[in-house]
């Protein structure tokens, strides 16, 4: 899932253009990251329902550019990976499905930077974090959506992407498949 602000970016190009000729499943992620609602006040809403549809509509015109139609990309990825019930409700009424996420790693906190502070989870953290959800669960990782960024802040030197072909190699010696999120969820 990619932002409109990913796509439309010249630099870009070429990986998503990769991307997609590999066969990998290219969805939306709001055209330029919107926070929807408060972090303390969930249930307030940040934008309306217009300016939701128009940021949205706006990140699958950029897909659309690499040859993604809407039909292809039915899943919705909120920014910040925050929403609401009315969030979701509009996601439904544009067609799509709200996606997020499983709970119960530190995958989705690879984007973060030791000037974060305590917020900051570095890499290793992140790897024995899945590996050690992997151990403990008697459903291991099967089914699971594991949040990792494609790109992070500069000041981030310890990029969990760079460490994914491992993460993956000791997946399959386990004998995990990976599939793409539509064949997941069976669209």
């Amino acid at each position: 899932m990619l932002t409109g602000n990913f796509y439309r970016n010249p630099a870009f190009k070429s990986l998503i253009q990769g991307l997609n000729k590999g066969g990998h499943y290219l969805g939306a992620h709001s055209d330029e990251h919107l926070l929807y609602c408060d972090w303390t006040k969930r249930d307030s809403l940040l934008v309306t329902q217009q300016q939701f549809s128009k940021d949205l509509r706006k990140n699958y015109r950029r897909m659309e550019g690499f040859g993604v139609k809407k039909s292809q990309a039915p899943y919705f990825l909120p920014p910040y990976e925050w929403y609401n019930r009315s969030i979701a409700n509009w996601t439904k009424a544009e067609g799509l499905q709200l996606v997020n996420f499983t709970p119960g790693t530190r995958s989705a906190a690879d984007y973060t930077y030791p000037e974060m502070g305590n917020r900051y989870v570095d890499s290793e953290t992140v790897m024995q974090s899945i590996l050690a959800y992997e151990a403990k669960d008697q459903n291991g990782l099967n089914g699971f959506m594991l949040l990792l960024h494609i790109g992070t802040d500069s000041r981030r030197k310890d990029k969990f992407y760079n460490r994914l072909d491992e993460l993956l190699s000791r997946l399959e010696e386990k004998g995990y498949e990976f599939v793409r999120l539509d064949e997941l969820l069976g669209h």
